[in-house]
């Protein structure tokens, strides 16, 4: 892959790296913040990172990727060479930060994913609704039957209602005789699940919490103003493609394809006959979403399977085998939009995240099929080092390092905090 190529796009693309960055006290003047890692373990890499939190923000101090082999789809196929790939990623990480981590939030994705609305409805007798009633209803809303091979992994409140009082977000204190909600409940099949986590078993790191990737990248890429008046998150992985609808400030819906990146090469290395190595960097040095822009003349190099010499194939061509997968790709997607009805909750347009969404001129095809604004989305809401995760790819750890930051296993963990930033402290001075 050109890197310095990928680097370049990759700033100019992300709105100027320099207006995003953020100024970073120097370690030794300030007290250390507690440490939350998130690892995304996806079908064409593995992503760790580390993140420092602080009261008023989270710095990224440490990132760590390697090749994955091991996945296909989002579903782990080796064990081994996950687990592998996993302690590679873990260590540069680790590394980079100065510390250790064996304690993570990890990503998943998958068609395996399931997702529905559940309601539950408590009394609260005229008296005014506490936390613990909050978590009552809440709990009353998972009562349901699912399929003996799914877990629930997220338990997602929409809204609350208090009597005839809609729309509620948070109902803490108010009056009334009846607490209803509605929740969004996420589910996934529970051998993938073991599968993940035996992974990281393995690889010596505990899994505080399995987070739906499309609920992290959140975190890292939407605005509160996108999230409340409605936004729709289409992340692009190398095995598959999320969407994450968001209204009123909550997820309103999920869907997970089992197409994304791969899938791209893929079709290069056969319409191309060439190599999937070889297609993976014609992808990056030539691809492209929108053929009608390429001139008709403009030949590249293809190695060819089998043959000694290159050949040449016009970039049209090659363009036009990415055209077709990615308007498949957007074409599904913007049907189970419809199919589920949230379209008219996608008021502030769409943001495209991870790998596949740095594909020249993938907003102008994307507008054309869902006829709707689109943006990329970078990662932001963070400080640290912003010119490593400066880029799409990187969404999804970013967005687990702030899921893990604002969770309540987190809070519970100040004192595996206080250690970790104890072992850094005691590295730095040796």
């Amino acid at each position: 892959m050109n890197e310095s190529w990928m680097t370049e796009r990759e700033q100019s693309a992300g709105g100027g790296l320099e207006e995003r960055r953020v100024q970073i006290d120097a370690r030794e003047d300030r007290e250390p913040g507690l440490l939350v890692a998130g690892l995304d373990i996806g079908s064409t890499k593995i992503c760790a990172m580390i993140g420092e939190v602080f009261p008023d923000r989270v710095d990224i101090i440490g990132v760590g990727t390697s090749q994955s082999s091991g996945m296909r789809k989002g579903v782990v196929v080796n064990i081994q060479s996950t687990v592998e790939a996993v302690r590679t990623a873990v260590k540069k990480a680790s590394d980079m930060a100065g510390c250790d981590i064996n304690q993570v939030y990890v990503g998943i994705a998958g068609s395996h994913i399931k997702s529905f609305d559940s309601p539950g409805i408590i009394a609260i007798n005229n008296q005014e609704v506490r936390q613990k009633d909050i978590e009552a209803v809440v709990q009353a809303a998972q009562t349901v039957k699912i399929s003996d091979n799914q877990q629930i992994i997220h338990v997602l409140p929409q809204e609350f209602m208090v009597d005839d009082h809609t729309g509620i977000q948070s109902p803490l204190g108010m009056t009334g005789v009846r607490l209803v909600t509605n929740v969004r409940i996420v589910t996934a099949d529970m051998t993938a699940l073991h599968n993940l986590i035996a992974c990281c078993s393995q690889a010596g790191l505990n899994v505080v919490e399995v987070v739906l990737e499309s609920v992290a990248a959140a975190d890292a890429v939407l605005t509160p103003e996108e999230k409340d008046q409605g936004v729709g998150l289409i992340d692009i992985g190398g095995g598959t493609t999320d969407l994450a609808v968001f209204s009123n400030g909550t997820i309103k819906y999920s869907w997970e394809l089992a197409l994304g990146g791969n899938n791209l090469t893929n079709d290069l290395s056969v319409g191309l006959r060439t190599p999937l190595q070889e297609a993976e960097e014609l992808k990056y040095l030539y691809g492209g979403a929108l053929s009608s822009i390429i001139k008709e003349n403009q030949m590249i190099d293809v190695p060819t399977v089998g043959e000694r010499k290159n050949r040449k194939v016009s970039q049209k061509s090659l363009v036009g085998i990415l055209e077709a997968r990615m308007e498949e790709i957007f074409q599904l997607v913007d049907k189970n939009i419809a199919t589920a009805g949230v379209r008219n909750r996608i008021k502030a347009g769409l943001v495209l995240t991870g790998g596949t969404a740095l594909l020249p001129n993938v907003v102008e095809l994307a507008e054309q099929v869902f006829d709707m604004p689109v943006r990329i989305g970078y990662p932001s809401n963070v400080g640290g080092l912003l010119e490593q995760i400066n880029t799409p790819r990187t969404t999804t750890a970013v967005g687990l390092v702030l899921f893990g930051s604002h969770s309540k296993k987190f809070a519970a963990q100040e004192q595996g905090g206080i250690f970790s930033r104890f072992k850094r402290w005691l590295r730095g001075m040796i």
